[in-house]
């Protein structure tokens, strides 16, 4: 059985109490008893691991090779050398660029719950931090999405320079190509977002 991280902090706050943006999706959320075995049992455990199944994952469990590829990948790299504020602010200025209003509203919510203070988050939003050596960081994820990887050398020595070895870039690279897939997809399905929506920046 895959094992599931019990990585989201809610605070106490049901997300399914919050009001969605009315919204019909192209790919319906799935039950974990309407799912695939396969997906089933991995629904049941990110069930058991943090309370509740996201409607990406739901939705997701329509194809069990995709939903296992998804969960065994975010696995892997939360045993990775980046901490978990840093793989919040990646995932929320990834999602802004990539206009998903789904997962930076999820990830707005992860940042919160390991500590990141409201006007940080908004930052992240935006592409960038008040900490000097995340600023650089999310610059660095901004560029990975303009050039779609071929980032300047200076750039990747301004990583450097800020104290990110080898390791660290290549997962902050890692973490945007993952996190570029659930953006695809969840705006590709219309992905019911079951998270508090947080409005992606207009400029």
């Amino acid at each position: 059985m895959r094992k599931v991280r019990a990585e989201i902090d809610t605070n106490g706050v049901n997300p399914h109490s919050f009001p969605d943006v009315p919204m019909t999706p192209r790919i319906n959320a799935l039950t974990i008893d309407a799912a695939p075995e396969a997906s089933a049992a991995i629904l049941s455990a990110v069930r058991d691991a943090i309370g509740m199944v996201p409607n990406l994952h739901a939705t997701l469990a329509h194809a069990p090779a995709a939903l296992d590829a998804y969960v065994s990948m975010a696995d892997s790299l939360a045993d990775g050398v980046l901490d978990k504020q840093l793989r919040e602010s990646i995932a929320i200025a990834v999602a802004a660029r990539n206009g998903c209003e789904y997962c930076a509203s999820a990830h707005t919510m992860l940042g919160r719950g390991v500590g990141i203070e409201g006007a940080e988050l908004e930052r992240h939003l935006h592409g960038t931090s008040q900490d000097p050596k995340t600023a650089t960081a999310l610059a660095f994820v901004g560029a990975l999405l303009d050039t779609r990887g071929d980032v300047p050398d200076a750039q990747l020595e301004d990583m450097r320079d800020a104290g990110f070895g080898d390791a660290e870039i290549a997962e902050v690279v890692t973490h945007v190509g993952m996190n570029t897939f659930t953006n695809m997809f969840n705006v590709f399905a219309r992905t019911t977002i079951d998270f508090p929506r947080v409005a992606l920046p207009t400029s």
